[in-house]
């Protein structure tokens, strides 16, 4: 029943204990320190190797020769130094990129004679902006740069644009559609905006819509008025207009043409078929992508061309009431910008002034928010804009906000008092305005107060307030027609005097 007695294990020693397991933790740590301590020498983590006789080339992968570190080729502590060989080697790469750079295609038809250098051999290039190199999403700490990237002689010819080079490599029967840092030549040569390089490469069997491991096709690079060459030629030879690219964005190129602010590209894909509301992965489309991005927050300015898109894509009947995810509307990104021009554009193409995000704000919330930080823009316009095209207005309990927001403009102040039949003033009114800005303000915040505090307001603002009433709130559209002289028309759409009577 309780079965043969089992021997007792031995102890063991604690001394053997602890020695075997520094053994094990100082193979791991001895492996681990080979791995890495060639690339912490060179100084370059990522830097090409210089390679030897032995470099791959059939897949553009190098791999290290004997005694080389990777980077520099500076001898490592753990190898042996190069071999003269290989220094021949890496004097010959050094030749034939200078000559590549150069554009001296005599010496670059020279090396590939008179030595079996690799006519799709990768360089290490200096390229600070990271032309040449593509990442997937994620790969990179935010901001993270490389000062060198892995190139084959034709990405070099592009990038330098070094046509005579060029020639001469893909006459020799150059590949042009290896990617050995993420990118095909195509796409550096439409990030570059060399348009005859396009060319040369499109005659020479580049795949025009093939994707870099950054997931863009060439028209996703193509994001600059220069590059409007590049683009035609890629879709007059069956470039995707509509494709997406392979990452989290998932932009359309009509979305790039869009973020960028180049109206002329935007033109070219809406003529070539592209779907002027398309979504991408934040169900944005390309008019809320140029809506966003129409005010350089860091400048402080706005920018004609992104309204220029605006126009262009609302002329082909984008529809600027479709939400993105957040179901903020365009409308709503044009007031977070106090961007007039934008705004009365939106509206006049039929924008809905009462729309509201996901958290109820209607478009006149995102106006008040922006108000004080706005030096470039014309908040009493925006105000004056969204109002005549119906638009909410703020619960009459809760102007004192209005006056915390608009202080500093009296002529928002009124605009938006103006459009309320009556207005009840509370003690939160007078705290909410400096005192500074008070004293700067006085003549019209007296009016103010006064206007609101001795009863009714004037038979002509009680007027004001029924005609706009009638009208449904749609002024902007209405009161032109009206037989009223043009001073009443004025009153009628909330035009400021500089005091409330």
């Amino acid at each position: 029943m309780f079965g043969t007695p089992q021997r007792p294990l031995k102890k063991v020693m604690p001394t053997a204990f602890i020695a075997a397991i520094c053994e094990i933790i100082s193979g791991l740590l001895c492996g681990v320190l080979m791995s890495i301590m060639p690339l912490s020498v060179s100084g370059s983590p990522f830097s090409l190797p210089d390679l030897g006789a032995g470099e791959s080339a059939g897949s553009g992968t190098p791999y290290l020769g004997a005694g080389e570190s990777a980077g520099s080729g500076t001898p490592s502590v753990f190898m042996e130094e190069l071999s003269p060989r290989q220094l021949a080697a890496k004097e010959l790469k050094a030749r034939f990129l200078a000559a590549l750079q150069r554009n001296d295609g005599r010496a670059v038809l020279e090396i590939l004679y008179h030595s079996d250098l690799d006519i799709d051999t990768v360089l290490e290039v200096e390229d600070r902006n990271m032309v040449l190199a593509s990442y997937k999403q994620g790969y990179w700490l935010p901001g993270y740069k490389l000062e060198k990237s892995w190139a084959m002689g034709v990405h070099v010819c592009v990038k330098y644009n070094a046509l005579e080079s060029l020639l001469v490599l893909l006459q020799k029967g150059a590949a042009v559609n290896r990617k050995p840092n993420g990118k095909t030549p195509l796409h550096v040569a439409c990030e570059v905006s060399q348009a005859d390089c396009v060319a040369l490469l499109l005659d020479h069997g580049a795949r025009i819509n093939s994707k870099s491991l950054s997931g863009h096709t060439a028209l996703h690079y193509c994001i600059t008025r220069d590059s409007v060459d590049c683009a035609k030629q890629l879709l007059f030879r069956g470039g995707k207009v509509n494709m997406p690219s392979d990452n989290n964005e998932e932009d359309t190129p009509l979305h790039r043409a869009a973020r960028f602010g180049i109206p002329q590209l935007a033109a070219l894909y809406l003529s070539s078929g592209a779907a002027v509301n398309a979504v991408n992965s934040h169900k944005e489309t390309p008019l809320l992508t140029a809506a966003f991005w129409a005010f350089d927050q860091k400048e402080q300015l706005y920018s004609e061309d992104h309204h220029l898109v605006c126009r262009i894509l609302l002329d082909r009947n984008a529809d600027p009431n479709i939400p993105e995810e957040d179901k903020k509307t365009a409308l709503h990104k044009a007031a977070w910008n106090c961007d007039q021009v934008l705004m009365q554009m939106l509206l006049e193409g039929g924008a809905d002034a009462r729309a509201m995000d996901i958290n109820g704000c209607a478009p006149i919330q995102y106006l008040l928010k922006v108000t004080g930080v706005r030096p470039m823009g014309v908040p009493h316009l925006c105000y004056q804009l969204l109002l005549n095209h119906n638009g909410a207005r703020v619960y009459p309990p809760q102007f004192h906000k209005v006056l915390q927001a608009c202080h500093d403009f009296p002529e928002a102040v009124e605009i938006l008092a103006n459009s309320y039949e009556r207005l009840k003033p509370t003690r939160k009114w007078r705290t909410s305005i400096p005192d500074d800005c008070y004293k700067r303000h006085q003549a019209f915040y007296d009016s103010l107060f006064s206007v609101w505090s001795d009863g009714p307001r004037s038979l002509m603002h009680l007027a004001r307030c029924s005609v706009r009433g009638a009208l449904g709130g749609m002024c902007m559209a209405s009161v032109p027609r009206l037989p009223l002289p043009p001073s009443v028309q004025r009153y009628l759409l909330l035009e400021p005097s500089g005091a409330l009577y």
